[in-house]
């Protein structure tokens, strides 16, 4: 078995650029029903390709985004986390957000909280972030979950403006942390 390269690593985790063989994985990721279950859409073979391409072009942009992340055991993509920059018209943005989507064979593993800790420490040790927020649905309890467990606080909710007025995942929930609460939860 080959080794990756990693821009960054947790303990089971490694965090890198996207590459060709991520597509045909990620697609059948985003076609799933259930790993899209708090999305407007699944996402055909096309749109996921456009998803990544956007992605990849938010790094050359920025130097960071969302990184395909993979389990070091076995080299194995299992999706992404990262950050993005939120540019929807809303009170809060532009901003800088950190999310996740993973495969659902690797959900309740603590693969979420693990890889966003790790990309909190990212953006705030080496990139200098000063504040990152975080949103879903208010349906989307799992990620909820994972944003209080990493540390953010929740700032209100939201009309997400490009879900539809009708759909039941219209109204988002909004978390931030700052620098200043990242460095006094890490030091503990």
């Amino acid at each position: 078995m080959y080794k990756t390269t990693y821009q960054f690593e947790s303990d089971r985790l490694g965090f890198r650029l996207w590459n060709a063989e991520d597509s045909m994985l990620f697609s059948r990721m985003n076609a799933d029903n259930n790993v899209m279950q708090y999305f407007p859409n699944v996402l055909s073979k096309e749109e996921s390709d456009k998803f990544i391409e956007k992605i990849m072009n938010h790094f050359e942009e920025h130097g960071y985004g969302l990184w395909a992340v993979e389990l070091k055991v076995t080299n194995k993509f299992i999706g992404f986390i990262g950050f993005y920059t939120a540019t929807f018209e809303a009170d809060f943005t532009p901003c800088i957000e950190i999310g996740w989507r993973l495969d659902d064979r690797f959900w309740n593993k603590g693969y979420a909280t693990e890889g966003a800790i790790k990309c909190l420490e990212y953006g705030f040790k080496v990139l200098g972030l000063n504040k990152i927020y975080s949103f879903t649905s208010q349906l989307n309890k799992p990620s909820i979950n994972v944003m209080k467990k990493i540390g953010l606080k929740e700032q209100g909710s939201f009309f997400h403006p490009s879900i539809e007025a009708d759909n039941p995942l219209r109204l988002h929930v909004l978390y931030e942390i700052d620098k200043k609460a990242y460095d006094k939860i890490s030091s503990k």
